[in-house]
């Protein structure tokens, strides 16, 4: 059996309790910033998602000794040797640039190659570079290599054109280290960052305002080692809370943090799903008929562009004529084809989708472009008549931690 495919056996009802993991976009990040660190640093909660693997092949790359204890982490960079990195786990993985930042606030150089991970449309890194420009270094691109060097980083004002998550990131991990005090204003507010911002806290580091629009970071001579716990997954949450409004009778989701997943569920509420919410959990119950509704991303706490993919494949069960707009990633739509394959009636163009429902869905031969179109197309393939392959599903792996075991222990007829 190819591991590159997932195959479900759709119209089974889900029940019973899944525990979400950490998150994969605080981990992504978490980890690159442990280069800062002089001791050992320990991280708990940590996803069993193909990233981690890449990002600990890096670590290694840089002489890094990296040990996987169940679901922690213990990362040695007392041996730490600033090399190139052009190992391929590079370009599988977008993420990879966070180590710009991390070993440009360390060593003040990083020669690194162009970084990859699932194509969603443009996603240029020149806020990235324009904030390590702003704190002093030199930015030269070359035969697909980024060198960022600097004589010595300066605290400054930085501004960011948009709010990006990856360039709030990668400039805090780069003014740690700066001389003086960094602000950077109009900053990504994603939980992530302030997960971060916590463990470089812990660290030693000195930022405040993180999960606010301005962070300040006063920089620091150096940093110790810690002990941190990662977040929950707000995505893998979002993604089993869909499922289990596609298709539960009664999934309680667990180990969550409610608040972070405001946006998803009210929009749920107004499309009619009944839930319980608690402190950590939230309880769906199916049987309900569904609305249509219209939704547009937005930074967080707005709606998350993560979870516009598998909300798609719930709204082809909803009565009437559903939209969607994503203003973050315009071209994040190859999951309609997909979708469509399988009897969806789904209409894309301008940066947003139409959805007219219910329509029933046909098990078939379908792709993963991406992580989020490969949730997408599991939940379809719940909710559909007959047998669904999905391939390419190693999309699926980098971001959604023993899916397929978390699957069949809700009832889920998956292999």
């Amino acid at each position: 059996m190819n591991n590159d495919s997932i195959i479900i056996r759709g119209g089974k009802k889900l029940n019973g309790e899944v525990r979400i993991s950490g998150s994969k976009n605080a981990t992504v990040a978490l980890i690159p910033a442990t280069v800062l660190a002089t001791n050992v640093v320990t991280i708990c909660d940590v996803p069993e998602i193909s990233d981690v693997d890449a990002l600990s092949t890096l670590l290694e790359e840089l002489n890094v000794k990296v040990t996987r204890r169940q679901d922690h982490i213990v990362i040695d960079p007392t041996e730490i040797r600033n090399v190139t990195l052009d190992h391929e786990a590079v370009s599988k993985l977008r993420a990879s640039y966070y180590f710009m930042g991390a070993l440009l606030g360390r060593y003040k150089q990083v020669k690194i190659k162009m970084s990859g991970g699932c194509y969603l449309g443009p996603r240029p890194i020149d806020l990235h570079l324009k904030g390590f420009e702003s704190l002093g270094a030199k930015v030269d691109y070359d035969d697909g290599y980024y060198m960022i060097t600097a004589e010595e980083l300066k605290g400054t004002n930085i501004y960011l054109d948009f709010a990006s998550v990856g360039a709030t990131i990668n400039i805090m991990m780069a003014a740690c280290f700066a001389k003086g005090r960094t602000t950077i204003e109009n900053a990504a507010k994603e939980p992530e960052i302030i997960d971060l911002s916590s463990m470089l806290n812990k660290m030693g580091a000195q930022i405040r305002g993180a999960g606010t629009n301005e962070i300040t970071i006063d920089g620091v001579d150096k940093l110790g080692g810690c002990f941190h716990e990662i977040i929950p997954d707000r995505i893998e949450a979002g993604t089993y809370i869909i499922m289990a409004a596609a298709c539960a009778e009664k999934v309680k989701i667990s180990n969550i943090i409610p608040q972070h997943l405001e946006s998803l569920l009210l929009k749920l509420d107004e499309m009619g799903v009944r839930m319980d919410i608690g402190i950590d959990s939230v309880t769906v119950y199916g049987g309900n008929e569904l609305q249509s509704v219209e939704v547009k991303t937005l930074p967080y706490p707005g709606f998350a562009t993560d979870l516009q993919q598998p909300l798609t494949a719930l709204l082809t069960q909803a009565v009437g004529f559903s939209r969607i707009k994503d203003t973050i990633y315009p071209e994040r739509f190859k999951h309609c084809h997909e979708l469509s394959l399988m009897g969806a009636d789904i209409e894309v163009g301008g940066g947003s989708s139409s959805i007219t429902g219910p329509t029933p869905l046909e098990g078939c031969t379908v792709t993963a472009t991406d992580l989020r179109c490969g949730a997408s197309l599991v939940i379809a393939g719940l909710l559909a008549n007959g047998t669904t392959t999905i391939k390419d599903a190693y999309h699926i792996y980098r971001g959604y931690d023993n899916i397929k075991e978390k699957l069949r222990s809700l009832g889920a007829d998956v292999e």
